[in-house]
């Protein structure tokens, strides 16, 4: 006849038994939820539109678009490194965590900003499309980190209205057109697919 603290180690063995297994199935299926909620794997690909996800982006996507560079480029051509798969990779895995964490926690300012490694990647990036032309100057050699230390000046410095004009903030540009996503019917509630729909037909 087995013991009581037999008994009892038997019960927590049964409990461990289905209680790690229940958990573990409940973070994965919660991550998996969230992975497909916020469209997470939009943002593998080069598309325009995953940038616009959230909408504190809206007046960055509008800019771009009725810019030279809307004909031309694609956000990732500016924004994430293109010197190799690994490091442009792991740079859009770092940022896209940075952005989901302050985009979940309302912590994102009122007026966007690029912190040092955009900036680092940004300027690399137009050296690398324009090297034709910067090559004849002086500042066609002058990094982020450069500029940063008072020894060049950033692209943008100068050409302040490329690709984003002046605009620096969600109340800079109200109403942005921009896309709407494909599939978000099925993340939003009917009422909204209802305006949509209305505002579609009109």
């Amino acid at each position: 006849m087995p013991t009581s603290s037999n008994e009892s180690n038997l019960k927590k063995n049964k409990i461990f038994k289905y209680l790690i297994p229940s958990l573990v199935g409940i973070v994965i299926g919660l991550c998996g939820y969230i992975f497909y909620l916020s469209k997470a794997h939009s943002y593998l690909s080069d598309d325009p539109k995953a940038c616009v996800n959230c909408h504190i982006m809206e007046p960055e996507y509008a800019t771009w678009s009725h810019s030279s560079h809307g004909r031309n480029t694609v956000c990732n051509d500016c924004h994430v490194p293109h010197d190799n798969v690994f490091r442009k990779y792991y740079f859009k895995a770092n940022d896209g965590l940075r952005h989901a964490t302050m985009f979940t926690f309302r912590l994102e300012p009122q007026v966007i900003k690029m912190h040092a490694p955009g900036q680092k990647v940004v300027q690399e990036n137009c050296i690398r499309c324009h090297s034709t032309l910067v090559s004849e100057v002086r500042l066609g050699k002058v990094t982020a980190p450069m500029a940063h230390a008072d020894n060049g000046k950033l692209c943008w410095e100068c050409h302040r209205e490329v690709p984003h004009s002046r605009v620096r903030g969600l109340n800079a540009a109200p109403h942005s057109p921009v896309p709407i996503i494909d599939d978000m019917g099925e993340n939003t509630p009917q009422w909204i697919q209802d305006l949509i729909k209305t505002e579609k037909n009109n």
